[in-house]
């Protein structure tokens, strides 16, 4: 009796191997023998490499409205001038993260596009007889509840929502550059002005040197413009710091330095630009993707029904398997629950609509109140500068003091400063209307 019993379970075990080998030929078929792909590096791939352009391109597995969407969006940047070279080199310096996301996405999509096909893996049994019996297992879904199509949704929108992080991914990546070389170019021209008024109160000090050596003003007078001298020397350090700070992170986005380049680019109009904010695309992204998974839980917690077929040394064993879900008390209100995720999605859908068209509208309305702080301040410079022209002439006659000449002209100099700032902040909120919208890169580049 041992001896049978042995060698039953050598048989058994032969039947295993067997089983085993056969499958492990039925799996070098389907996916070949090359090792899977994330285990392989590209030959070309590097960790600051930048990936492929035309990850949004259509593919078999997903074909998608909002994807077309966001392929088909234009950027709002000339094709030349500085915001062009800015924008082509952070780009093109992308690491690609994003992109590989989407790719992974791709894959699984491709993957859930085949989940209707019957499923094959391994039988093994115990028998009466304490041996093992090994066989194949094919099952095939009749009956599911929508399960496997839930399961296609989801990874369809899955794919959806990684699209829409790509592209906001790259927009962010370019308004991140375009700042940096905005605020670089306002520490530059701000830096101008500060040096302009270093140099004329580096004259009046000049002048106040000589009164006090001839006895006309004494040594305080002097210390006053020394002083006024070594702030405005300060500005024009920190102007310069700021520049060249704000140059070096642009250099760091874009992987080499961008010396050269100066000047603002004029955007459109945005307010005729209406494509829809990245922040909302999501949303809706996510809210499909959201549905797709309440319906595969409530396909789970009903029964479905599923043929099977053993292959064996026996033959072919045909059946049939009750799977799902099995009925509770609380079933019911569970499904009522999951039902109502559509009613959900569309409500955050609405919030995040209105939530970004309330950022769009403060966006635009801090434009205005900047361009008409510039309008009011251009005339309040208009006479600063106009009292100045008065104060130098009575300063000339005698009838105003070398430090009421300077105070004068130092003030004269900061308000230049600042007004100057304001067409840079403009700028900035252009770029960030932009870059809500999606409209910094254009889609066919992703």
């Amino acid at each position: 009796m041992p001896m049978n019993r042995s060698k039953t379970a050598g048989l058994g075990a032969k039947r295993l191997g067997s089983v085993l080998a056969t499958l492990t030929l039925l799996s070098g078929c389907m996916a070949g023998i090359a090792p899977p792909s994330m285990l392989r590096m590209h030959d070309k791939a590097a960790p600051n490499s930048v990936a492929a352009q035309g990850a949004l391109a259509p593919q078999a597995a997903v074909s998608s409205p909002l994807i077309a969407d966001l392929l088909a969006r234009q950027t709002v940047l000339p094709a030349s001038g500085a915001y062009a070279q800015v924008a082509d080199a952070v780009v093109a310096n992308s690491a690609g993260a994003a992109e590989a996301e989407l790719r992974v996405a791709r894959l699984k999509a491709e993957a859930q596009s085949k989940n209707w096909l019957p499923q094959i893996g391994p039988q093994v049994t115990l028998t009466s007889l304490g041996g093992l019996a090994a066989g194949l297992l094919v099952e095939q879904a009749l009956f599911d509840n929508g399960r496997r199509r839930a399961e296609r949704e989801f990874a369809a929108a899955d794919v959806e929502v990684a699209a829409v992080g790509l592209s906001t991914a790259m927009n962010q990546r370019v308004f991140d550059g375009l700042s940096y070389y905005v605020n670089a170019e306002r520490a530059r021209a701000q830096a101008g002005v500060a040096e302009q008024a270093a140099g004329r109160l580096q004259a009046f000090v000049a002048i106040m040197q000589k009164r006090v050596a001839g006895g006309i003003s004494d040594g305080s007078e002097q210390q006053v413009l020394n002083q006024q001298l070594a702030e405005m020397q300060a500005t024009v350090a920190a102007d310069r710091q700021a520049e060249a700070t704000a140059m070096a992170e642009l250099a760091a986005l874009a992987g080499r330095p961008m010396q050269g380049v100066t000047g603002l680019t004029d955007l459109p109009d945005l307010a005729a630009v209406a494509p829809e904010p990245l922040s909302v695309v999501k949303a809706r992204g996510e809210g499909a993707r959201a549905i797709a998974q309440a319906k595969m839980q409530i396909s789970g917690l009903r029964p479905g029904l599923s043929a099977t077929a053993g292959l064996g040394g026996g033959g072919i064993n045909p059946g049939v398997r009750l799977n799902g879900g099995f009925l509770n008390p609380g079933t019911k209100d569970n499904i009522a629950a999951l039902q109502q995720t559509g009613d959900v999605v569309d409500r955050q859908t609405a919030e995040a609509a209105e939530t970004a068209n309330r950022r769009l509208v403060a966006l635009a309305a801090q434009k205005a109140n900047l361009a008409s702080r510039q309008a009011q301040g251009a005339e309040v410079l208009r006479q600063t500068d106009a009292n100045l022209t008065l104060f130098t002439e009575q300063y000339k006659v005698g009838r105003r003091t070398l430090l009421e000449l300077v105070g004068q002209y130092d003030a004269f100099a900061r308000l230049q400063r600042d007004q100057a700032s304001l067409r840079y902040d403009m700028a900035l909120i252009d770029l960030e209307i932009a870059r809500d919208r999606g409209v910094l890169v254009e889609g066919a580049r992703l």
